[in-house]
């Protein structure tokens, strides 16, 4: 315990920051209640930043407590559960916490009112390498619980040689929201059980907890709980003054440790890796208690009779959060999380996400009317507020002429849209809903060109298939005509010329054939006579027909009659003549062939030299004067 006395509370401020009024005061004062199962459940399945998780569930299905009803899609996604036990009774789009007011795909759960667990079985991650650690959180569903809803797993690995600073965030910024301070003061001993199990699997070699000093009742109970716990690394509760966002991570591990997150740059890089109190909470419950992250611990305030904090299942329609309350009249409109940072609920049928930390009930007194946006007179106080010591005016005025390359080169992604900007604006612009427009089109344009990136590249590949097939296809013929001359002992025309040959050859034993049938044909339809069955003479190579019934045999036609045997002894004297032929021309050889050849174009020379004479004879005559 000595090594947490040396531990250094300097507090290293950080660039802008504003204080609002806090109002926590007003959910603070009573413990955590335990939210009773709703008679159905609406479970957002994009619980994450990243993939939307696959749904393992179809209507009808029956599920048990903590059971996984949607898997991490990908490397950047988290797992979803099953809240209580039930029967599935929808899965598709539905209305769900965003400030975009969309639906997105959704498992409706009805309530058996049974509340089962599934068969749960602890993991032993101390025997464990680190990659089944993190596959283990990912499946369990575990996600930032701060608002980012970062996937935990991927934050857990560490430097290679370990962590200088595992910093704990439980500054809890923002007006309104005290789920994290009443967590602390009621459940400080389990969050140490968390911080050890993050510590030992990032070797952490000091470990920081950031609380602002409006929570003393809570600083207090997380170092009773650290100085009860065994530990054998340096760890203490850093108080720090209240100034919004010192919730943010940048700024608390400024704070803290005086390390200057540059833009573009992880924390780890630096030797820091930052988590949620609530999130280090779930870590304990998934890893020791086999329990997926189906709960969190939610504030209600505002317009309600019954302000405080709840413990509710994820996927509670917001309607009844509201009710176990008490919603009184005049609420106008419902935010969910903090002033600041949060937006208005398109409903309360939806479902509570693991997002959710504050609900809050909106009504004139609390939240009057925001006054006429003017134009802006670069007074730059936006600049003084800016935590991340950005330019908002500049900013502010590249989204509005949408010339978002200025803003991304003034680094628009760095700003973590807390709202202080919008805060000090003395003439009401809504800065952060311009900067939010900004990010969404270079988005949607980054979308654009990495789908006309995929299409070119496979338009690209498409041709360079079809030019592999061409090439291919020619190496086949090629490979071909090599086989083709190897057999014919090098000679390359003498195998084309014996290749044509053969086809030639083919053809004009087809047409032989062709010729003789039609012979037959005409033979046989110029001598039909009828025929007496008892004296019919077969001709060779003519089958016999049977008579086709069992009555008395009649004179008929014959489908095939007798040839006159003077034709027929003509037809088969020229088959016989032809056959011959091909037979001695077969036998012929090279030498002989060609001297035939020779012989017959000899031939053709001699009877087209006749034929000339004859016609220059005949235009003798023909003379005029004749």
């Amino acid at each position: 315990m000595n090594a947490r006395a040396e531990v250094s509370k300097v507090i290293f401020p950080f660039h802008g920051g504003v204080h609002p009024p806090e109002h926590k005061d007003e959910s603070s004062q009573t413990p955590i209640a335990a939210m009773p199962v709703p008679r159905q459940l609406v479970v957002p399945l994009h619980q994450s930043i990243g993939n939307i998780a696959k749904a393992l569930v179809a209507v009808g299905d029956t599920v048990l407590k903590g059971q996984m009803i949607a898997e991490a899609d990908g490397t950047v996604s988290a797992a979803v559960h099953a809240p209580t036990s039930g029967r599935v009774v929808a899965v598709g789009p539905t209305l769900v916490p965003h400030p975009s007011g969309l639906p997105e795909h959704c498992v409706t759960i009805e309530s058996d009112g049974e509340d089962r667990w599934i068969e749960r079985n602890r993991f032993d991650w101390r025997n464990a390498e680190g990659r089944i650690i993190r596959d283990y959180l990912r499946d369990m569903g575990v996600v930032g619980l701060g608002g980012a809803v970062f996937p935990s797993h991927l934050k857990i690995g560490g430097a290679r040689d370990g962590l200088d600073t595992l910093v704990i965030n439980a500054a809890e910024c923002e007006p309104y929201i005290t789920c994290d301070d009443l967590l602390m003061r009621e459940r400080a001993a389990q969050v140490v059980e968390g911080i050890k199990i993050v510590q030992h699997l990032l070797q952490a070699r000091q470990v920081l907890v950031g609380i602002e000093d409006n929570k003393p009742q809570a600083a207090q109970a997380m170092r009773e709980a650290l100085k009860n716990a065994a530990i054998n690394f340096p760890a203490d509760v850093v108080v720090v003054p209240t100034l919004y966002p010192s919730g943010g991570a940048k700024q608390l591990i400024k704070l803290l440790t005086n390390i200057e997150v540059p833009s573009g740059v992880r924390s780890t890089d630096l030797g820091v890796q930052c988590f949620n109190v609530a999130t280090i909470y779930t870590i304990y419950r998934a890893l020791e208690h086999a329990e997926p992250v189906i709960s969190r611990v939610v504030t209600i305030t505002g317009n309600v009779q019954r302000p405080g904090n709840v413990d509710a299942l994820i996927g509670t329609p917001i309607a009844d959060l509201l009710a176990f309350a008490g919603d009184k009249p005049g609420s106008q409109a419902y935010i969910y999380g903090g002033p600041m940072m949060g937006f208005e609920l398109p409903g309360t049928s939806l479902g509570l996400s693991k997002a959710g930390n504050c609900i809050i009930a909106k009504n004139g007194a609390l939240f009057p009317e925001k006054p006429v946006e003017m134009p802006c007179i670069r007074c730059g106080k936006c600049a003084d507020a800016c935590p991340a010591e950005l330019q908002p005016m500049d900013l502010y005025w590249f989204g509005k002429s949408k010339n978002f390359g200025k803003a991304q080169e003034r680094n628009l992604f760095d700003c973590i849209e807390c709202g202080a900007c919008a805060y000090v604006c003395p003439s009401n612009i809504q800065l952060v809903d311009y900067f939010r427009f900004s990010k969404s089109e270079i988005w949607a344009a980054e979308k654009a060109k990495k789908a006309a990136d995929q299409a070119r590249e496979r338009h690209e590949f498409r041709q360079f298939r079809e030019e592999r097939e061409k090439r291919e296809k020619a190496e086949r013929a090629a490979a071909k005509a090599a086989a083709r001359t190897e057999a014919s002992g090098g000679n390359v025309a003498e195998a084309a010329d014996a290749e044509r040959a053969a086809k030639i050859k083919a053809a004009m034993e087809r047409a032989a054939a062709k010729k003789v049938e039609a012979a037959a044909a005409q033979t046989a339809s110029d001598s039909v006579t009828p025929i007496d069955p008892d004296a019919v003479s077969v001709p060779m190579g003519q089958a016999a027909i049977a008579p086709t019934s069992n009555e008395a045999p009649q004179a008929v036609e014959s489908a095939a009659p007798a040839l006159d045997p003077e034709k027929a002894e003509r037809i088969r004297a020229a088959m016989e003549k032809r056959a011959a032929e091909k037979a001695a021309a077969e036998a012929m050889s090279p030498e002989e062939k060609a001297a035939k050849e020779a012989e017959k174009k000899a031939k053709i020379a001699a009877a087209m030299e006749r034929a000339a004479a004859k016609k220059a004879g005949q235009a003798a005559q023909q003379q005029p004067g004749e």
